[in-house]
């Protein structure tokens, strides 16, 4: 099988990571939280030859969402999102003016992400992970033959989501990482939102949240 292939897109605003994902020899791509450099994603679909069959939301924070609008006008590319996510991305203009930003009014998403789930895009297995706490709809997308995972604000290397945000809840995002991320091949690559690429087992043993003797093992 061929390999699946990850570009980094991050944005000068948020640092916020999105990503283009394809397996080599397919015609398409994926993009996943299309945030600050849409236009760049876009353009790197055009060099590489690729259309872009889906756009996948790990959640609907503004920093992960304000280039989907760009994105959806340049390829014409079907959203998808978990349902309970709906007030954020309705909302995003206000999410922007918080941040003194403008944001183009975002189009309808196409389809609704569910945990447990399989969707195959582009010639690539991606399981629907619902882990929320960051935010009531975050999903992980876990594509198993790869050994990846992109986690959004879920989990980062060294850290975790924030929780202080409207729906969010630290024993749960905790609970969630135990039960659906660390459930997962040690060896599996993680792709947060932002930051470095980790690994489950770096983050098993080393994450100050999670690991009992750096005080993570009380939720």
């Amino acid at each position: 099988m061929n390999r699946v292939q990850v570009r980094t897109f991050v944005s000068p605003g948020f640092a916020q990571n999105a990503y283009l994902v394809w397996r080599e020899g397919e015609a398409s791509a994926v993009a996943i939280d299309p945030g600050g450099e849409a236009e760049a994603m876009a353009d790197a679909l055009s060099e590489n030859g690729l259309w872009l069959e889906a756009i996948l939301l790990t959640h609907a924070h503004i920093d992960h969402i304000e280039g989907v609008a760009r994105l959806v006008a340049r390829t014409g590319a079907a959203t998808y999102m978990h349902p309970a996510d709906a007030p954020f991305y309705q909302r995003a203009d206000l999410q922007a003016a918080q941040f003194g930003m403008d944001v183009d009014a975002l189009p309808p998403i196409d389809h609704a992400l569910e945990d447990g789930a399989t969707l195959l895009l582009s010639g690539i297995e991606f399981e629907v992970r619902h882990v929320p706490g960051h935010s009531p709809g975050h999903v992980i997308l876990y594509v198993a033959d790869a050994g990846i995972a992109f986690v959004g604000d879920v989990v980062f290397s060294g850290s975790v989501g924030r929780t202080d945000l409207p729906g969010g809840s630290f024993p749960m995002l905790i609970g969630g990482i135990r039960k659906r991320v660390l459930t997962l091949p040690d060896d599996t690559v993680l792709y947060p939102g932002h930051g470095p690429t980790t690994t489950v087992g770096h983050e098993r043993v080393s994450n100050p949240f999670l690991v009992p003797q750096y005080g993570g093992g009380f939720a």
